[in-house]
């Protein structure tokens, strides 16, 4: 059984690599900001749901295949936080979340493609506790000027550069990546894929 990952994400497509598949990868090009604008009030594990999903679905699908979708955001003192874009706003957020903690919130979906057709579909959020440290002046310009915050969720990684200013997660640490490997072998479960089956 093939997987494609709906995502251009090279922390992703890592991960999945070190657990043993080797992903066909398929930017989905999904306009987020007008998907979001467009959901009304949804609760913050919708949002990132929703996003997984509309990725997962507007790839190229195989004959037969399982389509994974991801995305993830930063739930901090209300807010949703998706990638910051500019340095100026990934200066401001680092200002907020230093010293605190937010929730990594990645929405993942799962589809199951038999004949070139979806035939199922699963889709859930994970949760993770962000403890953030305290970089010095210096160290969040000389962070910031590697562009690295700029285009992830929350301007910040585990497994880069960002992890210097990370003090700890409570959760899966490879959902604060990108994609949970836990979870989606549940998904998988649930249409009947054994993820031994990827490997």
């Amino acid at each position: 059984m093939r997987l494609i990952l709906a995502s251009q994400s090279p922390a992703r497509l890592s991960v999945l690599r070190a657990a043993g598949v080797e992903p066909v990868v398929r930017v989905s090009g999904v306009d987020e900001d007008a998907l979001v604008a467009s959901l009304g009030d949804p609760t913050p594990e919708q949002t990132v749901v929703a996003l997984s999903e509309a990725k997962a679905e507007a790839v190229e699908h195989d004959d037969e295949c399982v389509v994974v979708g991801c995305d993830s955001m930063l739930l901090f003192e209300g807010e949703l936080l998706g990638k910051p874009g500019t340095t100026e706003v990934a200066r401001e957020r680092w200002r907020r979340i230093a010293g605190k903690s937010g929730e990594l919130i990645t929405g993942h979906t799962v589809l199951k493609v038999s004949g070139g057709v979806v035939v199922d579909r699963a889709s859930a959020a994970e949760s993770t506790t962000v403890r953030f440290g305290t970089p010095s002046d210096e160290e969040l310009e000389a962070y910031l000027a590697t562009g690295e915050p700029l285009h992830v969720a929350g301007a910040f990684t585990i497994d880069g550069l960002g992890g210097w200013f990370i003090d700890g997660i409570d959760g899966d640490h490879t959902s604060v990546i990108g994609i949970s490997l836990p979870l989606t072998r549940k998904l998988l479960g649930r249409l009947g894929v054994p993820v031994s089956t990827l490997w």
